[in-house]
């Protein structure tokens, strides 16, 4: 029997109570004829991430979720587009069965744009027919992030038959849809897609919620958009759920859902409000087996000192205390053996120097403007001449790692750094080789150490080279979490030391190759104008 100040988060209210667990269930919920001391721990349903690729993570689901439930979090809803792009079914099958083997709240969407537009280069593909047997796959709650806006507004033939097996099956549709407005959104709305996450304005979601859309509220290591969009909480407390999208292990290790609802009481949001986009709302939209601290429900939920700080006591899975505070995670339930082995598809050649160099003197080019903390992006005009580090215009690379091609090289702005070089083998969607650098040769020698790890992170200050090898896919480690982070951290350091300024450089970058958010990325096949949703020249005539 278990004893606190439960929060009844669907009547508003908190009194004390004794739980009981039979079988991983709740049983019976006994309010307390005796008030509890003011310091016994509150109970609460546990926090979800309604949209999270925990590719991102660095990590595979299995050392994903240690991490996880020590900030509080019982289950997500996960989109293995990432390893999708890789490796196709296959690899969405292994996010299936690796996250079997831990206890955790795991649901999958399916992967509903890979590859995300015919405009870069993906190592699978996913047509709608396997698409309609993904999503009769146990654990699936819906069809992930539908990119492909044109494919909707347009009516093709592939992205409404994907749609259809979703509504067929009842399943949930998540949207992608930055920026979208007026008339469109109603089509791309009426085709029963039921959520966005890529709001970065107040105004962008209160349309999307007039229209009829849930607005997941992102916070990553990249897209930070919670503090647009908070506000929203006072007057939606039922279209609003919090989400990560993309983030990596060391912000993990700080704080995950319960991070956001800190800040969000913190702004004098309401709290059964808030409580309720953490808690209760992810769970009621995809129909989840999470339990939301009812008679009969699975018994998942948390213990906290407070509804202020939000710090994590114990964390409860199905009846089992997964996590607590005093001797953190449970080591029965978290001992991982890799026995799926490190799929991965990487057929990617060593680089020369003279493979990166461009012949743009006396001429205009078109250079990606980036910003911290946002995907978005921005295009500038300039002349030839101001390219290099003064002006903070450096060589972007992009290089398909799944057949022989000619590397794509362009320009960037906001990047910072002052020399040496940082590459990935994360760049959305298609998961190619991506660097910036002040220099070819540094740019060379981070691409070539990843293409011989066959994946990974790597930065180079001209002299050092520091790397993270990432073996299933290209995008995880099978290593523990802590061990990944502190890695990362490492990396992260060095790349503040180049001059790179940006909160995640490492996350930012690997969406300057993404074609499907505006305005202007770089793709293995070339420069693309997202808003015209088609390539254009990097030499302006």
């Amino acid at each position: 029997m278990l004893r606190g100040h439960l929060v009844d988060i669907e009547n508003h209210n908190i009194y004390d109570a004794a739980l009981t667990i039979q079988d991983g269930h709740i049983a019976d919920i006994q309010p307390l004829k005796e008030p509890l001391p003011a310091e016994a721990p509150y109970i609460l349903p546990g926090f979800v991430d309604s949209h999270i690729h925990i590719e991102s993570t660095l990590l595979t689901p299995s050392r994903f979720a240690p991490l996880a439930v020590s900030q509080g979090t019982v289950a997500v809803v996960a989109d293995p587009h990432e390893i999708a792009n890789v490796l196709g079914v296959e690899g969405v099958d292994f996010m299936l069965q690796d996250s079997r083997s831990v206890r955790f709240g795991f649901h999958f969407c399916v992967p509903s744009c890979v590859p995300s537009t015919p405009f870069e280069t993906a190592g699978a593909a996913l047509d709608s027919q396997a698409v309609k047997v993904l999503l009769q796959r146990d654990r699936v709650v819906g069809l992930a992030e539908m990119m492909n806006v044109p494919g909707v507004l347009f009516d093709d033939a592939e992205v409404l038959a994907k749609l259809q097996s979703a509504k067929e099956l009842g399943k949930c549709i998540d949207g992608h849809a930055p920026l979208l407005s007026g008339e469109d959104l109603k089509k791309y709305v009426s085709a029963g897609i039921s959520t966005d996450h890529e709001c970065s304005n107040i105004q962008e979601a209160e349309e999307k919620l007039a229209a009829g859309m849930s607005i997941l509220i992102r916070e990553g290591s990249a897209a930070c958009n919670f503090e647009a969009l908070a506000p929203l909480l006072r007057d939606h407390p039922d279209k609003l759920m919090f989400c990560t999208d993309d983030i990596y292990p060391n912000e993990l290790q700080q704080g995950h859902i319960n991070l956001l609802v800190r800040h969000a009481v913190a702004q004098g949001l309401p709290l059964w409000n808030v409580l309720q986009a953490a808690c209760l709302n992810p769970v009621r939209h995809y129909g989840l087996q999470t339990g939301l601290l009812r008679k009969g429900d699975s018994a998942d939920f948390i213990l906290v000192d407070d509804l202020s700080h939000f710090e994590i006591h114990s964390t409860y899975i199905a009846g089992v205390e997964v996590y607590s505070r005093e001797s953190g995670v449970n080591p029965e339930l978290f001992c991982m053996k890799n026995v799926l082995g490190n799929p991965n598809q990487f057929c990617a050649e060593p680089l020369r120097q003279s493979d990166l160099m461009l012949d743009v003197d006396g001429r205009k080019v078109r250079v990606i403007t980036a910003q911290d903390g946002q995907l978005l992006t921005g295009c500038e005009v300039v002349s030839a001449d101001q390219i290099g580090v003064k002006d903070d215009i450096l060589k972007l690379v992009v290089y398909n790692r799944y057949q022989p091609a000619k590397p794509q090289v362009a320009f960037i702005k906001g990047f910072g750094l002052k020399c040496g070089a940082f590459a990935t083998t994360i760049a959305h969607d298609c998961h190619n080789l991506i660097a910036v650098g002040c220099n070819d040769e540094d740019l060379t020698t981070v691409l070539n150490r990843l293409i011989s790890l066959q994946g990974g992170i790597a930065a180079t200050d001209g002299t050092d080279t520091i790397y993270l090898p990432l073996p299933v896919a290209g995008l995880m480690s099978n290593q523990e979490g802590s061990e990944v982070a502190a890695q990362l951290v490492k990396l992260n350091a060095m790349v503040r030391q180049l001059g790179c300024p940006m909160s995640a450089p490492f996350m930012t970058l690997s969406f300057m190759a993404l074609p499907v958010i505006p305005a202007l990325k770089l793709t293995d096949k070339g420069l693309f104008d997202g808003n015209a949703f088609a390539f254009t020249n990097l030499v302006v005539d």
